[in-house]
């Protein structure tokens, strides 16, 4: 009797552990609630950095639009860090991922077109630039479900 009293007793705790881990999931409203911020610094920075660049471009001034890209691709990396860190609601793992990695693609693809505009090469910048665009999309269809405001990419504000 004492044996079976201990299979069940530890029974009972073990499923109230497990109603305890499902209590404390994070759910999509929390992870928004979370993203959002660090999305919003992030995209307010950019439009900072970025906010003459096609200007620049126009104008010839590739150096200087190249280091702002080369900046821009440091925020994109830092928000990224920050937005892994974020606790993931289970049921949105893959999707979450396949959206941070997008992201990640993002930040490397900002830097590359600074790259190409620091050696003078404005066609491969631009050839980029459009490479951006199609990875925001991708990663944008991502997170639809989300409905994120900040957190939504928007290349063509800048490139």
């Amino acid at each position: 009797m004492r044996t079976i009293a201990t299979v069940l007793g530890s029974l009972v705790v073990a499923m109230l552990l497990a109603a305890s881990a499902f209590a404390a999931e994070v759910t999509r409203d929390e992870y928004k609630a979370a993203a959002e911020p660090i999305c919003k610094a992030s995209a307010k920075e950019n439009e900072r950095i970025l906010a003459n660049v096609r200007r620049e471009l126009k104008a010839g001034k590739l150096k200087p639009a190249a280091a702002k890209f080369a900046k821009a691709s440091k925020v994109q990396a830092g928000a990224l860090k920050e937005l892994e860190a974020l606790p993931r609601p289970a049921a949105d793992e893959a999707r979450l991922g396949e959206w941070l990695s997008y992201l990640k693609v993002e930040a490397e693809l900002f830097a590359t077109a600074g790259r190409k505009l620091s050696s003078g090469d404005k066609a491969g910048a631009e050839h980029i630039t459009s490479k951006i665009a199609q990875d925001a999309n991708k990663a944008n269809l991502q997170v639809l479900p989300f409905e994120f405001r900040y957190c939504r990419q928007e290349p063509s504000k800048y490139t």
